[in-house]
């Protein structure tokens, strides 16, 4: 199983690595320490599995997934120093998560989890589950943000999100639109999203969000492919495989 190590602390890596060298059914075929090499890497070697910080230096792991290019992503374990509620979303059977420091027979049971796994998720399943996770783990913890907290200089505005039209991603920003204009704020879609009431906001594609409320028209283009059109007149593609849950969630 090929596998690819992203963390920018060269011990972690090398525990990780030094833990795998005596299991014959899996190969290192790299390791990065930042996200932007983690991403050239995995496209490029198309790895099975993937163990990935999710504090690097660049960017946040989260970020590494949303920019993978594979017909099949890789099985993904999280390694974190932070056991919050966002990570503990990931402790299911196709996915898992490691806290540092782990124990030893902690990272063995993640592994022979791996290798039972029989067959790794397509990439319509993989973003499919990370939502289903994200959001079933958000309904029992029952709590959203009502006001997002934006730093502009001096200054942190704080932006009610029953007035956020939608979410674009931006780098490692994310542009917020409210009726008042354009915020710019440093964080994932893939967190704002666990933060985000999923009976108003959907991910229509990996590098946007929208208000189900803002949603103005559905445009049909070639091939059965959609966009959403917002109160702004604003065009957002929606991802192929998110088409039928968000006709759903609108009534359609």
């Amino acid at each position: 199983m090929k596998t690819v190590i992203v963390d920018d602390e060269i011990f972690a890596r090398k525990r990780i690595l030094n833990l795998l060298k005596d299991i014959a059914e899996i190969e290192v075929v790299a390791e990065c320490n930042n996200g932007s090499s983690a991403i050239e890497t995995i496209n490029n070697l198309q790895p099975e599995l993937l163990f990935l910080d999710i504090n690097i230096r660049d960017m946040d792991g989260f970020q590494v997934l949303e920019n993978i290019v594979s017909d099949k992503k890789p099985l993904v374990i999280f390694v974190t120093a932070h056991d919050d509620f966002a990570l503990k979303a990931f402790e299911f059977d196709a996915f898992d998560y490691l806290v540092k420091p782990f124990k030893e027979d902690r990272f063995y049971r993640t592994v022979k989890k791996v290798l039972a796994q029989q067959q790794l998720p397509t990439t319509s399943d993989f973003e499919a589950e990370l939502r289903r996770i994200v959001e079933t783990y958000g309904k029992r913890s029952n709590h959203y943000l009502q006001k997002l907290a934006i730093k502009q200089g001096n200054k942190t505005s704080l932006i009610a999100t029953n007035t956020i039209k939608y979410i674009i991603a931006s780098g490692v920003y994310a542009e917020i639109f409210t009726p008042e204009g354009k915020y710019l704020h440093r964080d994932s879609l893939s967190n704002l999203e666990t933060q985000l009431d999923p009976e108003h906001f959907f991910r229509v594609h990996r590098s946007s969000i929208v208000n189900l409320e803002a949603v103005k028209e559905i445009v049909h283009s070639d091939f059965s492919e959609i966009d959403v059109r917002m109160e702004d007149n604003r065009l957002i593609s929606v991802s192929k495989p998110l088409k039928k849950e968000l006709m759903a969630k609108l009534g359609i």
